[in-house]
């Protein structure tokens, strides 16, 4: 195992008994926040853990960041370790499909630990049952380790609102918007209080990166993806959504097309909009 992208439904389920594997069902739903573990507690991969997208991905107690700050670096770090995930294991997040709740924000945030092998399954949930491959209702009780011996996130991998704000004004490319385009526009917004968008941001819509709920092969993403930053090194590049979650799937389909290296605007939208000052954009562009 050397998983750092995505992984198929069998190439796991010829790894579930390699003991250095962690499994972590991150399944949520943005408009009902128990929906996740429900689902969990029902039937989940042998020997996944939950992390829930609310309590173990974000930091609610963190303000005008967004509807899903950023989790206290340390905080994590302890629930990984009661989950007995460690810097040895190749860890495998997944959700009920495409990866977008949330399992590519698991991986993120474990990458800005410094973890190197950590992979989303690629069509989740609903590839391995398709496959007809093996789950339980039982909850697994994983070992535990001491807390995952980071000291913090890499902060050089996360933009916030003011390195966005000293951009705008640099020609297309820099940020990709990974919201629906009719929220992208302004047409409609039914999460957060103002519709639109950062100006100077292209739309990217996570879903482009998908076909029949899996991720397209690396070379159409690329062909797709590296036009539009405009010139620029993926590294130039900041990615964002509506609270810093589908930005993650978006970041996921450019390291799986060979374009690594942006960063992800944490509190995207929603922590744009805290700041009634920041500009707001409607339309295509």
């Amino acid at each position: 195992m050397n998983w750092t992208t995505l992984v198929s439904a069998a190439d796991l389920a010829g790894a579930l008994e390699d003991p250095r594997l962690r499994l972590v069902d991150a399944r949520a739903v943005l408009t009902d926040p128990a929906a996740g573990r429900a689902a969990y507690d029902a039937s989940h991969l042998p020997g996944a853990v939950h992390a829930d997208l609310d309590r173990d991905l974000s930091d609610h107690s963190v303000q005008g960041q967004g509807r899903h700050p950023l989790p206290q670096a340390a905080a994590f770090a302890r629930r990984l370790g009661a989950w007995g995930i460690g810097p040895e294991h190749q860890v495998v997040a997944y959700d009920a499909g495409d990866g977008s709740m949330a399992a590519a924000r698991f991986r993120w945030l474990l990458r800005l630990l410094g973890h190197r092998e950590v992979a989303v399954l690629d069509g989740g949930l609903a590839a391995w049952r398709a496959a007809g491959l093996p789950e339980t209702a039982r909850a697994p009780a994983p070992r535990a380790l001491p807390p995952y011996p980071a000291t913090d996130f890499d902060r050089d991998r996360i933009a916030d609102a003011a390195q966005v704000l000293a951009r705008i004004g640099e020609p297309p490319g820099w940020l990709l918007d990974a919201r629906g385009g009719e929220r992208f526009r302004g047409e409609v917004e039914p999460i957060d209080p103002v519709a639109g968008h950062v100006p100077g941001a292209l739309n990217r819509p996570f879903a482009l990166n998908l076909r029949d709920g899996r991720f397209r092969p690396a070379a159409e993403l690329r062909a797709e993806l590296a036009p539009l930053l405009g010139g620029r090194a993926p590294s130039e590049a900041v990615l964002m959504c509506g609270s810093g979650v589908t930005a993650c799937h978006l970041l996921l389909a450019m390291e799986h097309a060979g374009l690594p290296g942006a960063r992800v605007y944490a509190g995207s939208w929603s922590g744009w909009i805290a700041d009634p000052s920041r500009p707001v954009a409607t339309g295509a562009d």
